[in-house]
């Protein structure tokens, strides 16, 4: 698939519809670790903390909880690609 295509097949899904969307289920045919690390993973562990970083952004640059989520995602790939 072209980037024209998934930058369209993005443009035309509607917010309704993604939230149907068992995205793990989904993601996790091609990466099968998201389907088992919820048996291994301490979730919460990991789940203060991101709460925490999310509760940073929305008070320190005043965002909202999806702007704050797709920062912290934003970020999160950067420092990933960075990493590669």
């Amino acid at each position: 698939m072209e980037q024209k295509e998934i930058e369209e097949a993005i443009q035309n899904i509607s917010d309704e519809k993604q939230q149907k969307i068992d995205w793990t289920n989904v993601w996790g045919k091609k990466y099968p670790v998201l389907i088992t690390y919820q048996k291994t993973v301490e979730i919460n562990d990991y789940a203060v903390r991101i709460r925490e970083l999310l509760d940073s952004l929305k008070s320190r640059y005043g965002y909202n909880d999806l702007d704050a989520m797709l920062v912290l995602k934003d970020i999160l790939a950067h420092v990933w690609n960075g990493k590669k």
